[in-house]
C-alpha cells in the first residue's frame, strides 16, 4: 500500500509540474521542434530546470539501498546501446514529433478528456503490445 501512495504522489507531481509548465499542450512541444517558424524555448527551460532537480536527486539516490517505500532497489538497468535501443528511440521521437505527445502529458491530457489524448493513449497501447509480440520482449 505504500509502494502505491508514493507511486500516486509522484505521478501527481509529475502531472502537476506538466499542467503548470503548460507542456501537457502539444503545441508547445510542436512549437519548440519548429526551429525555423514559431519556435518556442519554454520546453528546453523545463527540462533545463527538471534536470536541476533530478541530477542531484539520482545522486542521492544511488547511495541508499532502499527505496522510499521500503522495498529493495532494483539493480540500474543495462546502459548498453543496441538496435532495439536506437529503433526505440526513433519511433518515440517519430511519434512526439508528429502528435506533439509523450505518454505522460498525454495521461495528463485525459483528464481534460480530449479525443487526440484518447486516439494517442490508444494508439501507444497498441504498438507497445505489437512490440511485446514480435520482439518477445517480457
Amino acid at each position: 500500500m505504500k509502494r502505491i501512495a508514493f507511486a500516486a504522489i509522484c505521478g501527481a507531481l509529475f502531472g502537476l509540474g506538466l499542467a503548470v509548465s503548460g507542456m501537457t499542450n502539444p503545441d508547445k512541444v510542436l512549437n519548440f521542434l519548429d526551429v525555423a517558424g514559431h519556435w518556442d524555448p519554454s520546453l528546453a527551460l523545463v527540462m533545463g530546470g527538471a534536470l536541476v532537480v533530478a541530477v542531484p536527486a539520482f545522486a542521492w539516490i544511488r547511495r541508499r539501498d532502499v527505496a522510499f517505500c521500503g522495498d529493495a532497489l532494483a539493480p540500474a538497468p543495462s546502459s548498453r546501446i543496441d538496435r532495439r535501443l536506437l529503433i526505440g528511440s526513433a519511433l518515440f521521437g517519430i511519434g512526439w514529433g508528429i502528435a506533439g505527445y509523450c505518454p505522460g502529458p498525454a495521461l495528463a491530457n485525459l483528464a481534460h478528456g480530449t479525443m487526440e489524448a484518447v486516439v494517442f493513449i490508444a494508439a501507444l497501447l497498441a504498438g507497445s503490445q505489437l512490440a511485446r509480440r514480435f520482439a518477445n520482449t517480457p
